[in-house]
């Protein structure tokens, strides 16, 4: 893969950035800090907002590697607050696969929102990175998370039994994922606006 590190991008509603610090108060009110949101994920709820801040902090180091992915997801009309957040969690470098995570605050729910900034980050990863392979899975007690995949063009591949783990504890996993060869140049989601390289972005 052409790896090239966390770039700017855009679609008509959102904004996906890289972190940075001045964003620690936002995550921990709009989403780290419910248990709602971190319910089917895989790191704990925060309890204050020294852990946003360190997780962020963490973050921002690893941008120097061009290799971390990690996207602050930003609705254009909510100023430049961020609302969730969507990233590369793995990676297998010789089949050419990426396996995203993501969450985004209970507000934000039902309205398209992940749907909108999973799309801009597959085509970023399929046009950019030259990824062949894009998946992610999700707890089946958490349909909806299915439900962004599935709106993205993943196809279901299976349910994993007893095979991960998240603060719930062990769990099932249903996996999505899609070929770039079986892309649909025709889907319903708007095409992402890829920005170039960047640095800190706000």
């Amino acid at each position: 893969m052409k790896h090239c590190g966390t770039q700017r991008l855009e679609t008509d509603r959102l904004i996906l950035r890289r972190f940075v610090i001045e964003d620690a108060e936002a995550m921990y009110q709009n989403w780290a800090s419910d248990a709602e949101v971190t319910k089917y994920l895989t790191w704990p709820t925060h309890t204050n907002l020294g852990v946003s801040q360190y997780v962020i902090k963490d973050w921002i180091n690893a941008y120097s590697d061009e290799q971390f992915y990690q996207w602050a997801i930003v609705l254009r009309e909510n100023g430049d607050k961020p609302i969730g957040s969507i990233a590369v969690v793995d990676k297998k470098e010789k089949s050419s696969t990426v396996h995203i995570g993501y969450c985004i605050g209970r507000t934000w729910w039902h309205q398209g929102v992940m749907s909108e900034a999973l799309k801009a980050v597959m085509d970023f990863l399929f046009d950019v990175v030259d990824a062949n392979r894009i998946e992610a899975r999700h707890d089946p007690r958490n349909p909806n998370s299915g439900s962004v995949m599935k709106k993205c063009g993943m196809q279901y591949e299976g349910t994993l039994r007893s095979s991960d783990w998240n603060n719930q504890g062990v769990c099932d996993a249903c996996y999505y994922a899609l070929l770039k060869s079986e892309r649909c140049n025709s889907h319903e989601l708007p095409s992402a606006h890829f920005c170039g390289r960047t640095n800190q972005e706000a």
